[in-house]
Formats: structure tokens, C-alpha cells, sequence
């Protein structure tokens, strides 16, 4: 391709965006942002998505058939799994003006997943035992109301996703067929240049199930998760699931202080509350109140510095979903308004909840249950009874140990390249979908959802392999193998070279991009190259004569050679 010729070439006035995929793959001309989380991808950078998803889908062929649904999904169908109303990146079209809503006012909604298309597909086509296993899989774009759209194509409304659906009619099957998509997900990671730095972390399973989810999370400093590693296990976790102690806190008091009230009218946060106590953040204790879907009003009690985890909670409890408590309830099971909420004298009703971070304090402050006021000298066997459980329903944080062995966890920044969900038959039971046994008998389908997003793994490349001065592409989805530059072009022979290596090289079936353009200086043409980042650089001028300069893009020195010497770099 002739880089005069191309649409959409580099853009040196770009601004700095929050991470470098955007403002490389912007200024470098592979992207353009229509707005917030939404990108058009120019045509050297659908080169680098189609290669992408190319990998992916070579590898999915493996272990399922490729299907294509729709991005419209009628609204009944998300009534019948009852996501309806609870999925909270939810979107959904509506008629954009009233000559529309006068052809047609239906709404539907625009699939972030695909769980209520792929589910009533399968029973459409295959019930008897004789038809499974069977996966099926999709490339597809997908629509998340994402709060914060950051980090360019890392976080986005509009994304690119594969997502493969296993169905199986025993848990033995399905559980076999999940190791296996981790080996052929690894094998894509490997052939996109990701796999050294790319390890399985154990996630949540979310309301489907009990279980951990598995992602394959890449080592990545601007990454937005964070991941626990126990070193002596060699197992990661994600730190919405990481189980933790709390380090100790180190014990000035040596005896029981006498309880009392201060007063504290609107100190928000602990660590104001501590400096205004003038006691460490850890003796501050968090109380906050939550009612459950089976209407029972719960109580949790965790030490300063520390959040709740959501997940771990509701697993503890044993609930389904849980939300904060009204300021009416709080009210009435405190006696207070929402913000000075404790864990004193609450009525019997009221279950409590420890963190393990809890205990072991002497003196500790916590809401007084009397607006505008905080206790403080609290202390378990004189004001509070010994609970006779802790439990651990923070969400970790760097400094923590991991309970098994006590080790102090190693944390490291990460991006989510791909995910993998048991679902069992949360789904297939909401459609009826059963399959008919050798006994003519209905039986349970279990199911398993497999994504990686194409998008978000060429955000993240970038994120790994840039310097200072640009992208540095990995071969296998590079837009181009070759950056060829003409310098001294004015001059014929000169020009005549070029042309004629350029010609060599697409004949050789080697991908070229070469920069053709005769008013453009030197320095620009190295500065747009490196910004580009293809893997292999060559330059013909007046200086190289008949040779060619060769230089890879991650390398320091340059070679002058032969184009026989230079096939044969690149065949290596």
C-alpha cells in the first residue's frame, strides 16, 4: 500500500489522551473517536482488528462453529431470564424522532451478551442427548452503558467481543470442554504475542454461581484491575474475590478506657473521623446497613481503610442480591440518620456481621447510634459481646495476607484480555431448554460462556509494547511487515530502486507499507514509521545505493544489505 494514498495518516497535533493505546493509536492514525467510548476504526487499524480476530477465530474453529446474531434483541427475552431489570449496563434503541415512532414504536434492546439469543437458538435445533455437546461462537460488536468510558479501547459502549456458548448434558462434560478452552485460549494469547505475560486469575461467578469465574488477565502497569498473587500456591486472584486477613495493627493501649460519646456533626470518611479523634484509622470501625431479597436487615461491621466486598457478603449471608437499607429503615433499626449508624444496643432483628479486620482492637471507635455522634473506647466482652464468628467480607488491598498461609500477597496491575463463566443451567432452565435422554426421559442443559474481546486486546497491546516514540507491533497483527521508505525521491534513480524493491516485495507475498511521498523531509517519515510501529523498517536512498538499510522496529542499530540478505531477515 502507498502511504500517500492511504486515508487516515498520522496526526502529530493529537493530544495526550489518559492511556497510551488512545493517544498512540490516534495520533498514529488507526483510530478516530466519534465520542466518549466509541471509535471509527481507520484502515490501518481494522488491518490490526481483522488480524486479531482472525487469530481468535482460527483457534475457536477448534472447539465450536461460528455463528452471527443479531445485535436486536426483543425485550420479552431479557423478561424471561430476568435480566431485564437488574443487568445495570443495559441499553436499549427507541425511535429517534416522531416520524419514526409513527412507522414503528417498539423498543429492543441492544445486546451487551448474548445468553437470550444463543439459548432459545439451541433449543430451536438440538434436543436429543445424540446432539450434544455442541459450542457455538460469534464475533460481533456489543453495547455496554459503561459509567466511565476510559483508557481508549480498554473501556468502551461499543466494543468488539467474541463470545463461544458450550452446551452439555452432564456437569462432567461441561467441566472437561472448560479446561479446554483455557489450553486453546492460551494458544490465541501466545500466537498475539500476550502469552508470557498473560496468567488465569479466579474471579467472581457472579449470581450464576458459587464458583469462580476464571479470567486471563495481562500484566499491564496502566491496567485497570488489580490481582493478588499467593506465590507458594501460584494462584491469582482478582480483588473482588481475593480472600484476605487484615495485617495486625500495632496495640499502644494497654487496658479497657471508659466508653463515651463525642459529638461529630458531619465528618465524612474515616480518616477525617480519625484525625478528628485523634486515633488511628484502624481503631474507626465502618458500620453499614443492608436488606436483603429475602427481607432480612443485616448489619456489617469492618475496620477503617477497609471496603466491603459485595460478593463475599452475599455468599456469607447466603442471599440472592443485596442493597443498601433505606435512610427509613436505618432509622428505625438505629435510631439515627444515615452516617452514625453503629454497632451498639441494635435491635434483636438486625443480624451482625464481623470482618476478621475487626478484632483484636482495644478501644475502638464506632457510629454511636445517635445522630451526629460517635462512641468511642468500645471494646468486645465489656460493651459488645465476642462474636463468635469473623468473617472476611472486605475487599483486599495491598498489604494483606492470604489466609491459607498467612504469606503477605504480591499485587500486580493487569487488563482483562478474556473471561470464562460457568453457567450450569441458570439460562437454560429460564428458556425450559432441556434435552431428551436415551430413556425419552428431559434432562437438564449445562452451559458455559467463553469471551475475549478483539478490541480491547489491541488496546492492550499497545499498552505493552510502545516506547517513547510509538507502537512496536507485535508480527502477528501488525498492519504491515514492512515500513518501506524512499528518501532522495526527486532523484530517478533513486526513485526507480524503491519502486522496484516495493514491487519485489509484494511479489514475495510480504506486506508493505511504503511511504511514497516526495515533499515530506526525512525525519518525518522515521518519526511517522516508529509511530506506526510495523515490526521491520527499510530505507532506499542515495547513501544506501543498490542496498537496502534495514532496521527492526524494537532494535537499536541498522544494517545495510542486499534485498536477497533482506528476504531472508525476514523470513527469520
Amino acid at each position: 500500500m502507498l502511504y500517500s494514498k492511504l486515508f487516515g495518516k498520522t496526526k502529530k497535533d493529537s493530544k495526550k489522551y489518559d492511556s497510551a493505546n488512545a493517544t498512540y493509536l490516534i495520533k498514529a492514525g488507526f483510530i478516530d473517536q466519534v465520542m466518549a467510548g466509541v471509535y471509527t476504526y481507520l484502515p490501518l487499524g481494522l488491518r490490526v482488528l481483522n488480524k486479531i480476530e482472525n487469530i481468535i477465530r482460527e483457534e475457536m474453529n477448534e472447539i465450536g462453529d461460528e455463528v452471527y446474531m443479531p445485535s436486536l434483541t426483543p425485550q420479552a427475552l431479557w423478561e424471561q431470564t430476568g435480566r431485564l431489570e437488574t443487568v445495570d449496563v443495559l441499553m436499549k434503541t427507541v425511535p429517534a424522532n416522531k416520524f419514526a415512532l409513527a412507522k414503528h414504536s417498539s423498543e429492543y434492546i441492544l445486546n451487551p451478551t448474548h445468553e437470550e439469543v444463543v439459548v432459545p437458538l439451541g433449543q430451536k435445533f438440538n434436543l436429543s442427548y445424540k446432539d450434544f455437546p455442541f459450542a457455538l461462537y460469534q464475533i460481533q460488536s456489543k453495547f455496554r452503558n459503561e459509567p466511565r468510558v476510559k483508557s481508549g479501547l480498554l473501556r468502551g459502549r461499543e466494543f468488539r467481543m467474541k463470545d463461544l456458548y458450550s452446551f452439555h448434558i452432564s456437569i462432567e462434560d461441561f467441566k472437561k470442554y472448560y479446561e479446554k478452552s483455557k489450553e486453546v485460549y492460551f494458544k490465541v494469547f501466545e500466537r498475539l504475542g500476550l502469552k508470557d505475560d498473560t496468567v488465569i486469575v479466579l474471579a467472581s461467578g457472579g449470581s450464576f454461581t458459587d464458583d469462580y469465574s476464571h479470567e486471563f488477565q495481562t500484566f499491564c502497569e496502566t491496567g485497570e484491575d488489580v490481582i493478588f498473587f499467593a506465590k507458594s500456591k501460584n494462584v491469582y486472584y482478582n480483588r473482588e474475590v481475593a480472600p484476605s486477613l487484615a495485617p495486625k495493627i500495632v496495640e499502644n493501649d494497654k487496658e479497657m478506657l471508659p466508653k463515651k460519646d463525642v459529638l461529630g456533626k458531619g465528618i465524612i470518611g474515616v480518616r477525617e473521623l480519625a484525625n478528628f479523634l485523634k486515633i488511628p484509622v484502624e481503631k474507626t470501625t465502618k458500620t453499614l446497613i443492608f436488606e436483603t431479597d429475602d427481607n432480612r436487615v443485616i448489619a456489617v461491621a469492618i475496620r477503617g481503610g477497609y471496603n466491603i466486598n459485595e460478593d463475599k457478603l452475599r455468599k456469607i449471608v447466603k442471599c440472592k442480591t443485596l442493597k443498601f437499607a433505606s435512610a427509613e429503615t436505618v432509622k428505625k433499626m438505629t435510631g439515627a440518620e444515615v452516617g452514625y449508624a453503629g454497632i451498639l444496643n441494635l435491635p434483636r432483628e438486625v443480624e451482625i456481621f464481623f470482618d476478621e479486620s475487626a478484632a483484636n482492637r482495644l478501644n475502638f471507635e464506632c457510629g454511636a447510634n445517635k445522630t451526629n455522634y460517635h462512641s468511642v473506647n468500645v471494646n468486645f466482652g465489656r460493651d459488645l459481646p465476642i462474636p463468635k464468628k469473623f468473617y472476611d467480607i472486605k475487599m483486599a488491598k495491598e498489604g494483606d495476607l492470604f489466609p491459607e498461609t498467612k504469606e503477605v500477597y504480591q499485587v500486580k496491575k493487569a487488563a482483562e484480555v478474556g473471561n470464562i463463566f460457568p453457567l450450569y443451567t441458570k439460562f437454560t432452565d429460564a428458556f425450559e431448554y432441556k434435552f431428551i435422554d436415551q430413556e425419552g426421559k428431559q434432562q437438564p442443559i449445562y452451559m458455559g460462556c467463553y469471551g475475549i474481546g478483539p478490541s480491547r486486546i489491541m488496546g492492550v497491546i499497545v499498552e505493552k509494547f510502545n516506547d517513547e516514540k510509538g507502537i512496536i507491533w507485535p508480527k502477528s497483527v501488525a498492519p504491515f511487515q514492512v515500513h518501506l521508505i524512499g528518501l532522495d525521491l526527486k532523484e530517478e534513480s533513486v526513485k526507480k530502486k524503491v519502486y522496484q524493491v516495493y514491487q519485489a516485495l509484494e511479489k514475495h507475498k510480504i506486506e508493505v507499507l511504503f511511504d511514497d511521498r516526495e515533499e515530506v523531509t526525512a525525519g518525518n517519515k522515521f518519526s511517522d514509521a516508529d509511530l506506526i510501529g510495523i515490526p521491520v523498517r527499510l530505507v532506499v536512498s542515495k547513501r544506501t545505493g543498490e542496498k537496502i538499510e534495514f532496521k527492526k522496529r524494537n532494535g537499536k542499530k541498522s544494517e545495510v544489505m542486499s534485498f536477497e540478505n533482506v528476504l531472508k531477515k525476514l523470513s527469520e
